[in-house]
């Protein structure tokens, strides 16, 4: 249950609230994805009026961040909050591994292949990719057409059973 009590001029609030105002905000480039199903999604504390928010974007360069951003601080402050900051952190560096399973059944109704596996973290065996399941008919039958697809973080495939072409949302 969120409590809301009034302080003065403005409301104060939880930290559950205020997430799951910022949980809303679209990715720009894949827009059935949620920042919090993407991962990026890193943290939101309250401090009175304040909200910061934390968000690690996929890579070092990602051209959404800034979009992303304006957009937290757009619902929020729609949501009645009077003061937003958006910070950045790049470490630790964001993985696949912080998507959830819901976004990446969402990537593949849309037709983008989801990661599949786990980033290597630490020492031992490195996985190798064998196939890529095509997220239209399923088909293993797929090959990589070029290792960087609409965006950095994937690369372009093709399904040799359906013919279709499609994004892989890289294991990184």
């Amino acid at each position: 249950m969120t409590t809301i009590s009034q302080q003065g001029q403005g409301l104060r609030r939880s930290r559950a609230e205020a997430w799951t105002v910022a949980a809303t905000v679209t990715d720009p480039e894949v827009p059935v994805l949620t920042i919090e199903d993407l991962g990026v999604l890193r943290d939101v504390a309250v401090d009175g009026d304040r909200v910061i928010v934390t968000l690690t974007p996929t890579y070092s360069g990602c051209p959404a961040l800034e979009t992303m951003r304006d957009d937290v601080v757009l619902a929020l402050t729609s949501a009645g909050y009077e003061t937003v900051e958006v910070r950045t952190t790049l470490s630790p560096a964001w993985t696949t591994d912080w998507m959830t399973d819901a976004g990446k059944r969402k990537l593949t109704a849309y037709g983008i292949a989801p990661p599949t596996g786990r980033s290597r973290v630490g020492s031992g065996p490195i996985r190798l990719r064998i196939a890529v399941k095509c997220p239209r008919c399923g088909s293993l039958d797929t090959r990589e057409i070029a290792p960087f697809g609409s965006t950095s973080c994937k690369a372009l495939y093709e399904c040799r059973a359906c013919l279709e072409p499609f994004d892989f949302f890289k294991v990184l």
